[in-house]
């Protein structure tokens, strides 16, 4: 080690970590440096980082807030990091994810590995068919609610990495940039959007909510993705009362629970229940409800299973209109589907997960503006192309390469001819 350096942090550490930031793509910070140009002289850059991060003096630059919006409406922040300060997080994270995976709670799912949203998804699945209700639990706020004492508490209960510690704490309170360019010190929360945010969010719940459930509750199941958190609970009274204690123990924690989002939902089948106004909710991008399903063996019958949800499907139907593929009459009908498969591809294997039927309708755009595309060739050829041409153009190619689009294999496109 370097006698002038105040922390042995290996450069293999640095280099190793700008291998993953640069994977990962992402969106220039406040110093407008983009992967690329950081990649150009990224000897220099990372020479400079392992330098200053080694001698103590580093400090993280401003984090970059851009709005985003909501599904739900509004909009919410989102905070950039540059490229340099995503490379210094992820050498800590890189540091401290080992030390804190073996502790978290089997049935927290968010940002870990080996773990994903549809795991949460099916274990939600299996739980509502077994408990008749669920707390569907919204946090207001919680990103920008985490209180910096509680969670360096729980931060220095498991890692004594002085450097990691140093650098933490500074992340926490470094100043966001707002849209307008103006600076806001930070007093709570961790940025959604920062590479250490979601490790340290989860070990913040992992205290606030996991392990106290456990202690408090131990019999009762819970799924939770971050924030995202479903209770399932045997009876009513039962949901309400946990719902109470949850509320308390959050505030402990100075957190608390959105009201107007926070609910209890019914999932049995009770006829007693009919009016009951709460019989579904929304859980990663699948709404959870009611419907016709089918058993193994082909039998029919009700079950409370999940499909995509409307605000999912809007927002795929959104991607594909921003596509314009109407306009792009310049491409061939294969260089068209080599585009766009991967982002089909990804969306059926997402959210076709479960009750893949309901994917057909946002895919059917697709088809839609398929059509478009083959009038719009059509028509150099032939002024009076039209839809019933588009139509018999498609279903001879999906006759003959019924594989071509990724929804052609469901079945999801033209008649064929």
């Amino acid at each position: 080690m370097d006698k002038a350096k105040s922390f042995d942090i290996p450069k293999q550490l640095v280099f190793g970590a700008y291998q993953q930031v640069a994977k990962n793509a992402g969106s220039a910070g406040v110093d407008e440096i983009s992967i690329k140009m950081f990649h150009e002289e990224h000897k220099q850059h990372l020479y400079k980082l392992w330098n200053r991060m080694s001698s103590g003096s580093y400090f993280p630059p401003p984090v970059k807030t851009v709005l985003i919006p909501k599904k739900s409406g509004g909009e919410r922040p989102l905070g950039i990091p540059t490229v340099a300060d995503r490379i210094a997080q992820t050498v800590v994270k890189r540091i401290l994810e080992p030390q804190l995976e073996p502790h978290f709670d089997e049935d927290s799912y968010g940002y870990r590995p080996k773990k994903s949203a549809l795991d949460a998804v099916a274990t939600a699945r299996q739980r509502c068919w077994k408990y008749q209700w669920v707390i569907d639990l919204d946090i207001k706020g919680f990103f920008d609610s985490i209180d910096h004492g509680l969670l360096m508490r729980a931060v220095e209960k498991h890692t004594s990495c002085r450097w990691a510690l140093l650098y933490i704490k500074r992340w926490l309170t470094a100043d966001s940039q707002q849209p307008d360019g103006t600076r806001v010190m930070r007093i709570q929360g961790t940025p959604q959007g920062g590479v250490i945010s979601p490790l340290l969010a989860n070990l913040f719940l992992h205290y606030a909510f996991d392990k106290w459930m456990r202690k408090a509750y131990p019999n009762i199941c819970f799924e939770r993705y971050a924030d995202d958190i479903l209770v399932h609970c045997r009876t009513k009274a039962e949901a309400e009362t946990i719902l109470k204690a949850i509320s308390e123990r959050l505030a402990e924690c100075k957190l608390s629970t959105n009201r107007e989002k926070t609910k209890i939902v019914y999932c049995g089948l009770s006829e007693a229940y009919d009016d009951y106004p709460h019989r579904k909710f929304d859980f990663l991008g699948y709404t959870f409800r009611h419907r016709l399903t089918r058993s193994k063996i082909g039998k029919q019958f009700v079950g409370f299973v999940p499909a995509i949800s409307n605000s999912a499907k809007k927002s795929l139907r959104q991607v594909i209109k921003r596509w314009r593929i109407h306009r792009r009459t310049y491409e061939t009908i294969e260089s068209l589907a080599k585009w766009i498969n991967p982002y089909l591809r990804g969306w059926v294997n997402y959210y076709g997960k479960f009750y893949r039927s309901e994917m057909q309708s946002p895919l059917l755009q697709v088809e839609h503006y398929l059509k478009r595309w083959c009038k719009n060739k059509f028509r150099g050829k032939c002024h009076k192309a039209s839809m019933d041409q588009a139509l018999k153009y498609l279903g001879q190619v999906r006759k003959y390469k019924p594989h071509l689009f990724e929804h052609w294999r469901y079945g999801w496109g033209s008649p064929l001819v």
